[in-house]
């Protein structure tokens, strides 16, 4: 895996070993950016499943002001740090080994907010609707939240959310959420 684009260009990084992650293919991750333009410039990202942190460090590469990696795997954890340290990003990013709940939690209570979130679960998680549900009191105004699945399913739409793209690359798909505005 290396890195698109932006001040780390061409760098490689690794991926943690196993099965236990599934890291986001150089081809979808291009798309994806390209996609986002100029979203993640000075951008607070939160990556949670972060797997390699792959997401995050492009969006750090790219101009994001900082991010926050979570994973409770202690194996995608080190290969976070790993990464963070040969690509010297560790003063712009947070990472936490913990379950997603908990890094909900602790982000609410430091008042964190977050223009751009990355969800790559494991594509056969249970219970994604309860992490949307979760997710606003640590989103910015206008912030996206975008779902990485499989591509033959569609997630649907959470609510309180409404969809704003769908796109899909061989076996992967994403789906740009935002909040739903409330009437004024």
């Amino acid at each position: 895996m290396r890195i698109i684009a932006g001040t780390a260009r061409g760098a490689l990084i690794q991926a943690p070993e196993g099965r236990n992650t599934r890291p986001t293919l150089d081809r979808v991750r291009e798309n994806l950016f390209n996609m986002l333009q100029g979203d993640t410039a000075e951008a607070r990202v939160l990556d949670l499943f972060a797997g390699s942190g792959a997401l995050s460090l492009e969006a750090l590469s790219r101009g994001a002001a900082r991010a926050v990696m979570v994973d409770r795997d202690r194996a995608a954890h080190e290969t976070e740090v790993c990464n963070l340290r040969k690509l010297r990003f560790e003063s712009r990013c947070e990472t936490m080994l913990c379950d997603w709940r908990r890094a909900v939690e602790r982000l609410r209570e430091a008042g964190e907010a977050f223009d751009l979130v990355f969800l790559d679960p494991p594509y056969a998680m249970e219970g994604l609707e309860e992490v949307f549900l979760a997710l606003p009191p640590i989103l910015a105004p206008e912030a996206l939240v975008i779902l990485e699945h499989e591509a033959r399913q569609s997630p649907g739409c959470p609510e309180g959310y409404e969809v704003l793209k769908e796109r899909s690359w061989g076996y992967c798909g994403v789906t740009f959420y935002a909040e739903r505005r409330k009437p004024e």
